[in-house]
């Protein structure tokens, strides 16, 4: 997008330095990168991320703001999974865009989704540098002010601000990184770069005890308290797995959230229809629809619970909405279609991109990273894009003019 560096990277390309980068990340990670990740970073203007990081801001404190939506989000909380001692605002939320294209020709930021869960914060930082350093791209015309990190953050301001939200001010022996089945999750490389960066451990839920109100994990033969967890475990996928832990997380316990887990629930696909913004598309409960469109394939149907794009139905037909039973209609959004519009040229035609602006809210929310999907197919996910070169995970980077 930004057409000299575009034109100089592809110039440029070789498969060898691709598969350099590859090599790169895997040692980064200490283990290989199973999802697959783009030949290419997407050259953003300043302008246009900003414009991003500004949206979701506004979306994000359109809901935490308002009481009547936080009264009305109190039904999007499963009962078996309401937490005590909810914080007053989420720590980590991501607000995904896809960019459509205006009548004047200009690109505009669509809301496709937003969530306050925790995404790749320890990952994605290292992506963009291998980016940089593997393809050489500050030594590129014009190159030498590329960024990734979002407002003032460098490297070291963003690692303490990561500390401060997880961490806090506890001994890391004390916190955890809390997930199903660790070691075969496609995140591995995020969990294994926040225990090196963060100096926590990596636990699985299922390994969790519980003594009176207090959690333990096992260490080298010790069993060691748990004062503070940063939830990455995904409630479909408990569900999912029929996973039951030792804890109720409707317990009281003496433990502090790094992310208090309602806000997944709060600030969710749930979300959507109650947002008044230019960047948020047309969204419906399914239950709440007096009358289908007449276009249904500009529209999207999702159900509410799911992740990573799972029972998503693009273009639905009639069909597709009759066939779910009305007592579950409330379970299902109807949300109108953002149309990427292609803004990546690769050697395989214009890709379409998704950009994902990453905040941490610790004193205030502050957009901090973005990640890249990028595709030809119909969604952004591996399995829409099987098969194609220049797709996939990616790093959105931009110039600093101002050095």
């Amino acid at each position: 997008m930004i057409p000299s560096l575009r034109k100089q990277f592809n110039a440029g390309f070789t498969a060898a330095k691709y598969q350099a980068f590859l090599q790169r990340i895997d040692e980064v990670c200490g283990t290989h990168v199973e999802f697959r990740l783009s030949e290419t970073p997407g050259f953003f203007p300043k302008a246009l991320l900003d414009q991003m990081a500004a949206d979701g801001k506004e979306l994000i404190r359109q809901l935490v703001d308002n009481p009547e939506y936080r009264k009305v989000s109190d039904a999007s909380i499963p009962e078996a999974f309401r937490v005590p001692n909810e914080a007053p605002n989420p720590m980590f939320i991501q607000v995904d865009f896809g960019l459509v294209q205006r009548a004047d020709g200009s690109l505009a930021p669509k809301l496709v989704e937003l969530q306050a869960f925790p995404s790749l914060y320890a990952y994605q930082a290292q992506l963009s540098q291998a980016y940089l350093d593997v393809f050489h791209l500050r030594a590129f015309e014009g190159g030498e002010n590329l960024r990734y990190y979002l407002g003032v953050l460098d490297s070291s301001s963003y690692q303490e601000l990561l500390s401060r939200a997880i961490v806090a001010d506890h001994d890391p022996a004390n916190v955890i990184l809390l997930e199903v089945d660790p070691l075969h999750q496609k995140t591995l490389p995020d969990f294994l770069l926040t225990e090196k960066l963060l100096g926590i451990q990596t636990v699985d839920i299922s390994s969790v005890k519980k003594t009176g109100n207090k959690l333990y994990y096992e260490h080298l033969g010790k069993s060691i308290p748990i004062h503070r967890i940063y939830n990455r475990a995904i409630v479909d996928e408990l569900e999912r797995r029929g996973v039951r832990p030792a804890f109720d997380w409707r317990d009281d316990l003496e433990v502090e959230w790094a992310g208090h887990p309602n806000w997944y629930f709060r600030i969710s696909k749930f979300s959507i229809p109650y947002l008044q913004h230019e960047s948020a598309p047309k969204t419906w409960f399914l239950d709440r629809l007096d009358a289908l469109p007449d276009d249904l394939e500009n529209y999207v149907l999702k159900p509410l619970y799911s992740f990573a794009g799972r029972g998503v139905v693009i273009g639905p037909g009639k069909s597709d909405i009759d066939a779910i039973p009305a007592a579950q209609r409330h379970e299902y959004i109807l949300q109108e279609r953002v149309q990427f519009h292609p803004v990546i040229e690769t050697p395989f035609g214009a890709t379409k991109a998704e950009v994902r602006v990453m905040y941490v809210w610790v004193d205030e929310l502050q957009p901090v990273l973005t990640i890249l999907r990028t595709g030809r197919g119909l969604m952004m996910g591996v399995d829409h894009n099987k098969n194609l070169e220049w797709v996939g995970a990616s790093a959105g980077l931009y110039l600093n003019l101002n050095g």
